[in-house]
């Protein structure tokens, strides 16, 4: 057999070179580089100069680096470790002022929008503002966060690498993540007890107020109510008056809510929106359900639509 294969083999080259033909060269597999690591210089000593820095510098490696852009990689960086990156990434923005966290995320945007311009051919706009939406604005992922969103989509908006048919769409969603910004006074609006009693948001007095936007059913609300339940501190911090929680159905299946009634706690606000303000004048941007808003005492937004698991730490 091995005979055969070498005779087989040799016929091959001999018809190739015999008929004047170019022999063909497979092309050499690119090898795939490693997302490149910021170092941060030891003339930054304070934590947070050094934080700075690295927001400021995460992606300047992974730009200046060549490499295919595809379905597998960007920029020659497989593309799980991209979003790995982006995960780091988001975590070192959470830990700065948001000010400075918005300007490193256009950064990043505009270090993106230079590498597309420089070489027209790759797919790395595409790729880059997907993984970008999807970390920080879907609804699903735990690390969403429209404040930081907010410059980015701008920016995408304006654009000229976007395609014009998806403006209108990247417009209304900076529209959106521009309601209600970290820092400002949540808007007011009155929720209708199970026994009729109208309690308006601004009323409640606490240290802290939770805004949990819900539907029964849900099981992602379910989760969401267990996480609070079973929370000693939580618990605690509700049974003092320094925490509280209102509880917020916004649909009109009143039947499903009072039947659901069992389920939430005594200790909360449990009440729907009867004027059905929420959505109509898009007080809030109640993007899916469960939403969660962290509030000061002033009523000012601590933190907006985040995962139970952050708002648990901020408490």
């Amino acid at each position: 057999m091995k005979g055969l294969i070498t005779i087989l083999s040799c016929t091959a080259l001999l018809l190739a070179v015999s008929c004047g033909g170019r022999k063909k060269v497979a092309p050499v597999a690119q090898q795939d580089r490693a997302f490149p690591q910021t170092t941060v210089p030891t003339a930054f000593t304070e934590p947070a100069e050094r934080l700075e820095y690295l927001a400021d510098h995460y992606w300047d490696g992974f730009f200046d680096g060549a490499g295919r852009t595809d379905s597998a990689r960007v920029i020659g960086v497989p593309k799980a470790e991209v979003e790995q990156a982006m995960a780091n990434y988001i975590a070192v923005l959470n830990e700065l002022p948001l000010p400075q966290a918005q300007k490193s995320i256009g950064h990043l945007f505009d270090q993106l929008s230079s590498k597309q311009q420089a070489d027209t051919v790759t797919r790395v706009y595409l790729a880059m503002t997907e993984i970008v939406a999807r970390y920080l604005y879907d609804p699903n992922s735990p690390m969403r966060d429209e404040d930081l969103y907010l410059p980015f989509v701008q920016r995408m908006a304006a654009s000229p690498l976007t395609r014009e048919d998806m403006r209108t769409a990247f417009r209304y969603e900076a529209q959106m993540c521009a309601l209600n910004p970290r820092g400002s006074i949540a808007p007011d609006f009155v929720i209708t007890l199970r026994n009729g009693t109208g309690v308006r948001m601004h009323s409640v007095r606490a240290e802290r107020t939770i805004l949990f936007f819900s539907n029964p059913g849900c099981q992602n609300c379910k989760e969401i109510i267990d996480a609070l339940k079973s929370n000693e501190y939580v618990c605690q911090q509700v049974s003092d008056g320094k925490l509280a929680v209102l509880n917020i159905y916004i649909d009109e299946d009143l039947k499903a809510w009072r039947d659901y009634m069992p389920i939430y706690p005594k200790e909360w606000l449990n009440g729907y929106d009867a004027a059905h303000i929420l959505r109509q004048d898009q007080l809030y941007c109640i993007r899916a359900i469960p939403s969660l808003y962290l509030l000061d005492a002033e009523k000012r937004i601590l933190l907006k639509d985040a995962p139970v698991d952050r708002v648990l730490k901020a408490i």
